[in-house]
């Protein structure tokens, strides 16, 4: 089985991102698999939103929920999705996955009013995996 289908089945992952200086932030999120690449949702004020923005480059592993690994490292490029359709989509995967959940923390998004703030990340593994 490819690491994509094997992190898009994990509960939780953890996604390392790089600060200016090199140094690797691993926190752990949900994930949803939407075709070829995984799909995160986070605060788009977020310091991971911030450090994507400068630098694509991530690494990502299956973790339990405080971002203990219970898998290998893989190497990939993330990227923010600015189209509308693809965020729903996303989010279509993320509900499918998380059920009651998702629908919670959307629900819990739309009454902060900070669901407008929501970043989508996109995540393609290196080498085609």
């Amino acid at each position: 089985m490819a690491a994509i289908d094997d992190l898009g089945k994990a509960r939780y992952v953890n996604l390392e991102t790089f600060r200016k200086n090199g140094t690797g932030v691993q926190t752990p999120v949900w994930v949803g698999r939407d075709e070829n690449e995984l799909v995160i949702f986070t605060n788009g004020d977020s310091y991971k939103v911030k450090r994507l923005r400068r630098n694509p480059k991530i690494r990502i592993a299956e973790c339990g929920v405080r971002g203990a690994l219970k898998g290998p490292w893989h190497d990939g490029t993330a990227r923010l999705v600015d189209d509308e359709a693809e965020k729903q989509a996303g989010l279509r995967a993320l509900r499918q996955k998380y059920g009651w959940q998702m629908m919670l923390a959307d629900w819990g998004g739309r009454l902060r009013g900070s669901k407008k703030n929501w970043a989508f990340i996109s995540v393609r593994l290196d080498g085609g995996e």
